[in-house]
Formats: structure tokens, sequence, C-alpha cells
């Protein structure tokens, strides 16, 4: 395994910084440690295209084909080398060196994978055959566009046994929100029916990100439909757990990024008491 010199830090979450083709470590704001990233989309391939991704060159498609044993192979060697090895050490600040999570995210849309189903299995496995803390989640972090797939409703079921979590993408709930922040034609109603059906397979987080564009912030029939949404979720007992909120630290890769800036902290925390006024838990990361 390739070291690198430079310490981790909450704005590299470059894919290629342990030298692998699938596994790469990030310190992540989110999850308060060390995660262990899962890359499934090498080929920087999503079926979205959100206008703050930091993906180099992203494209439209699915995931390649997974090397299954290759995957398998870079885990176990890269949680050993967290175990056993100096990277800690060498490449994690000291307020940072703890094993947080497994998560599946990286260059695109994880769900995408045929095998996604065996790449969880995969990892539950892998977690056994090591001295991993009892409380390690697995998080799978996305867009909840193809949660429909029965593939994907196992690989959640099984999740949920090997301490899971979903954070489901939520930018907008306005048709013209999705297409403008996530160019997305996906609609509202197979969204609502997607996140419903997460949640009843696996503790699910909405994940939200915030920021302005061309310096404005979101609009005010933006934030209300997204509260609106919430509420009625609520009503009908989708077994929610939270919503996490964040704003940008990593810059845009996309043609949009000059039009991308931070949302200021009175403007967010304001959002944030909202959506915790309707009996929700929120997590804030500005």
């Amino acid at each position: 395994m390739e070291s690198t010199s430079k310490l981790l830090n909450i704005a590299d979450h470059s894919r290629d910084s342990a030298g692998l083709t699938y596994i790469y470590p990030v310190v992540s704001r989110r999850a308060g440690g060390v995660s262990v990233g899962v890359n499934l989309n090498p080929n920087n391939a999503c079926n979205w295209r959100c206008i703050y991704c930091q993906v180099p060159e992203l494209k439209r498609g699915t995931a390649p084909v997974i090397d299954l044993a290759r995957l398998e192979n870079e885990l176990r060697a890269f949680l050993h080398e967290i175990q056993y090895g100096n990277f800690m050490r060498a490449q994690v600040p000291l307020g940072a060196r703890r094993i947080n999570d497994i998560a599946l995210s990286g260059n695109g849309e994880p769900t995408s994978a045929e095998e996604f189903e065996q790449v969880i299995e995969l990892i539950g496995r892998v977690k056994c055959d090591h001295d991993l803390p009892r409380d390690l989640k697995l998080v799978l972090i996305t867009n909840g566009s193809l949660i429909d797939r029965p593939g994907v409703q196992a690989g959640l079921r099984r999740m949920a046994e090997l301490n899971g979590e979903v954070w489901f993408k939520l930018d907008s709930v306005t048709r013209e929100g999705r297409q403008r922040i996530n160019n997305t034609r996906m609609s509202l109603k197979r969204m609502r029916e997607n996140l419903q059906l997460a949640a009843s397979l696996c503790p699910t987080w909405l994940q939200t990100c915030i920021f302005q564009i061309d310096g404005r912030p979101p609009s005010s029939a933006e934030s209300d439909a997204y509260l609106e949404f919430i509420e009625e979720l609520l009503r009908e007992d989708v077994p929610l757990k939270g919503t996490l909120l964040y704003g940008l630290a990593r810059p845009s890769m996309q043609p949009e990024a000059p039009r991308l800036t931070r949302v200021d902290q009175i403007w967010m925390d304001a959002f944030y008491t909202k959506i915790q006024s309707l009996g929700l838990a929120v997590k804030l990361n500005p």
C-alpha cells in the first residue's frame, strides 16, 4: 500500500490518497473521525450530476463491474494497516485518530453497482474477521434513486444487521430545485417512495447540502417546501433518524463552481432551528 506524506483533513477527500482502486480514507466532518471509504464508481460515473460535486471529470453512467476479490483484499489490507501499521500516527491529526465508519460513497452513486448486495455481504465478512469497535457503523451515502431495486433492498436489510445507516440525499423537494442542483428529473413521488422504503429497511438520515447560487441562499419557497415535506413525513410516521445539514467544505469540480459559495452562519442556524422545531433531530456541519 502506498503512503502519503500529508495529513488527511476535512478539505481533502481524494479517492486515490491510499493508492488503491476501491478503498480510500478521509477525515469526515459528518462522521467525526476517520471514515474508510468504499468507492464503487472508480470510473467517475453517476446517474445524477450535482453542481456541488467535487468529483473531477464526472460523467453520466453507472458503476463498472466490481472486482470483488480486489475490493476484499484492499479492505482487509487497509484495516490491518489502520490497526497495526503507522497510518493513524503518520497521516491522521491527533484529535481524529479513531475509525468511525466504513462508508460507501466514492465518485458516483454506489447503489448503481450490480454487485451492491454482494459488496455489503463482503464488508460484513471482513468486519467479523477484524477486531473493530463494536459500534463501528456501515454508512451508505446515496441519492436514493435506485432504492427500489431488489438487490439494493437486500443490501439495506443486511446493512441494518451490521449497524448500518443510510444517508439519503435531499437537497430540494421542488422539481425546479432538483433539476438545478442535482440535474435529475426524478419525481417527488418516487423520491418519497424510495425514502420511505429505505427508512423501513435500515436506519435512515436525510442529508442536505445548503449553499448560495450567485450569492443567493435557498429561496423562501424552497426552504418552506422542504419543511412542509418533512412535516408530512413525520405525520406519516416515516421512521427517520434526522437530518444531516451541511455546507460547502470542498470546491466543486463542476462547471457551476464559480457560482457557488457558502451560506452564512446566521441563515444556516435559522434553518437548523426550523427543522429542529418540527421534532426531527438535526446535525449541523456548516
